[in-house]
């Protein structure tokens, strides 16, 4: 495989499509598409998400200390596109696409249209020049009913996850399963 050298730039993915929602001091909730986010620990359960400082959602999760990281279904990619341009200082971006939120027993909005919420508390930020590694204790995950088997496994297919492709400035789907995690790999084992 013959490779070509791009540089220093943020081309890599897949990145998951995630909805941002935090509150403001008035209780004003707001939405941010972000695709720099994921677990980054399992002890302490610890999720994390790469902002801009200027962003209303830097500013809320902030002064609030409460926010959710929302899986956006590939149904729901428009929305979430638009979650990325629209500022959430100049309007409502849920009311403008008609997405709703419910709200978690520590008060963390968790977007009702996802079928996979994580309930964060922050922690700490990582300053990463204009940008802040947000760190956010996992204090609950939430997930549609209808993405649960009978055996209480998680059905891939009914989260239907949307993917962001950084450089190339695109969305995809997943597709399809390709071979089970910490059993695939075995076939290598001496």
């Amino acid at each position: 495989m013959k490779k070509r050298q791009l540089g220093p730039c943020v081309t890599f993915f897949p990145q998951p499509a995630t909805l941002v929602a935090t509150l403001d001091q008035q209780g004003q909730t707001n939405l941010m598409m972000a695709s720099w986010a994921g677990i980054v620990s399992k002890t302490p359960p610890t999720m994390a998400v790469s902002l801009h400082q200027s962003r209303k959602t830097f500013e809320n999760i902030s002064e609030t200390g409460v926010f959710s990281i929302n899986m956006v279904p590939a149904s729901l990619a428009a929305e979430a596109d638009f979650c990325g341009i629209a500022s959430g200082q100049k309007m409502d971006k849920a009311a403008t696409l008609g997405l709703h939120f419910e709200n978690s027993a520590q008060g963390v909005p968790l977007l009702a249209e996802s079928p996979l919420s994580v309930e964060c508390r922050f922690e700490r930020f990582v300053e990463l020049g204009d940008y802040r590694l947000v760190l956010g204790e996992i204090l609950d995950i939430h997930v549609d009913e209808a993405a649960l088997r009978e055996d209480g496994s998680l059905d891939v297919e009914v989260f239907d996850p949307l993917v962001y492709l950084g450089g190339v400035k695109e969305y995809w789907s997943l597709g399809s399963k390709q071979a089970d995690a910490y059993r695939a790999g075995l076939q290598f084992a001496k």
